[in-house]
């Protein structure tokens, strides 16, 4: 698997758990507004995240939690690369509703919300099939 971002989580917002347990989370980098940061997942990308977009069939790692890229927005790896962002929801939707925006296979929300601690591994990386 070719790796395309690598990442580690800094801090946890407090309003992380109760959007995980609705299949939706959102990465933002170090430094984010506090309005932001209170519910997103902080996060130090270790290199750079590649240039290439991650095609549909992708896999993306939260610590344990395995899952597909399903629909990814126009400007969601942009987003990405400028500035750490991107809104994930494991809805198993092939149509994203927001440009900037990645859709995942569905997941145990209860082990989403488990893995989504400080010093957690995420990953997306471009490979067909888990």
């Amino acid at each position: 698997m070719s790796v395309l971002l690598k990442t580690r989580v800094t801090a946890v917002g407090p309003e992380v758990a109760d959007l995980a347990e609705g299949g939706v989370v959102i990465l933002f980098a170090d430094g984010a507004p506090p309005e932001l940061a209170e519910v997103s997942v902080l996060h130090s990308v270790e290199g750079a995240p590649s240039d290439e977009t991650p095609p549909v069939g992708s896999v993306i790692r939260i610590g344990d939690v395995t899952a597909k890229i399903t629909g990814i927005g126009d400007y969601a790896w942009q987003k990405v690369k400028d500035i750490g962002h991107v809104v994930i929801t494991f809805n198993g939707f092939e149509q994203v509703e927001r440009p900037g925006e990645i859709c995942a296979s569905e997941v145990d929300t209860e082990e989403l919300v488990t893995a989504l601690k400080i010093g957690t591994i995420i990953t997306i990386g471009n490979c067909r099939g888990l």
